[in-house]
């Protein structure tokens, strides 16, 4: 990034400038971020811990709940620390460091419910080939290939982010280092990488939303033909929560990212980019577990043991 010498770091201008509202918003952040690291952190313990939940379900659900709680540590604690202490300053490295990981977990979550959404039509669809069709290996190549395709896009939109000239104003209208705020400090032509981060989150946003469409319509088809009520329903059931995680998150990321640049408001973007970055990974861990057999009956084997 040029002008390193003009301009020292940047400057984050937060979620709001009036100093009354400071440590409400540091309280509220600071108890979302702890039922997040309770959440997901204690939803990978409990899958790891317990033998009946090793199945490929429980095993993306896991990563998921280790990326919720990754991208979410990236703005959250920057964000805390900011409201804590004023300083709203960032430094280069800071700023392509907090937008590397926060895009990469964003990216690899997509990956990783398509993944679900193969596992889910698997399961359904041909149960009789289920344990034949997701073993372990190919449980954990889908997995490793969702992090490495979610890190791989957003590496290629930093080198290409970071080459560019930014003017001397080194103001950022929001909280967190974000690409649409960060392109409109750039006095370079950002045409060119506006189409690669178009392109690039095409791939790693309608790919996998439009293989996981493909997948529920077939699981649809699947549902209709079972002639039971009960067997119906069950089949509804093991789809419900990863259909409201899919569902939240993909709504969100469409309106975040793909509207024209020409109608962007940064406070819309702000109010959106919280419940992204900082609501939707406190309420996987509920939305996967609340409902969820499974998880219940594994927690309260725990607690009984405890």
């Amino acid at each position: 990034m040029e002008n390193r010498s003009q301009v020292n770091g940047l400057i984050l201008t937060g979620l709001t400038d009036v100093p009354e509202l400071q440590v409400p918003l540091f309280i509220i952040f600071t108890i979302i971020y702890l039922i997040t690291l309770v959440g997901n952190l204690g939803i990978v313990a409990l899958i790891s811990s317990e033998s009946c939940l090793h199945t490929p379900m429980y095993f993306f659900l896991s990563n998921l709940s280790m990326v919720d709680f990754g991208y979410s540590s990236a703005v959250t604690l920057k964000v805390m620390a900011g409201l804590l202490t004023g300083d709203k300053v960032i430094s280069y490295n800071g700023c392509a460091t907090q937008l590397f990981f926060i895009e990469s977990f964003v990216n690899t979550e997509s990956f990783l419910l398509a993944s679900m959404a193969y596992d889910l039509h698997a399961a359904i669809c041909k149960p009789v080939y289920y344990t034949v069709t997701m073993t372990s290996t190919i449980c954990a190549h889908l997995a490793s290939g969702a992090y490495i395709c979610g890190f791989l896009t957003i590496s290629i939109v930093i080198g290409s982010m970071f080459s560019l000239s930014f003017c001397s104003s080194n103001i950022v209208h929001h909280f967190f280092c974000d690409i649409p705020p960060l392109l409109v400090l750039s006095c370079s032509d950002t045409h060119i990488i506006e189409l690669v981060v178009f392109i690039l989150g095409s791939l790693s946003t309608f790919i996998p939303f439009l293989f996981i469409f493909t997948s529920y319509l077939l699981i649809f088809i699947t549902i209709l033909k079972i002639r039971s009520t009960e067997g119906r329903q069950k089949a509804f059931s093991t789809c419900a929560s990863h259909l409201t995680a899919v569902s939240i998150f993909y709504g969100t990321i469409m309106f975040m990212y793909f509207q024209p640049s020409s109608s962007h408001s940064m406070d819309t973007d702000k109010i959106v980019s919280v419940f992204y970055t900082m609501v939707i990974p406190m309420m996987n861990p509920m939305v996967y577990s609340l409902r969820n057999k499974d998880v219940n009956d594994a927690f309260r084997k725990v607690v009984r043991r405890r």
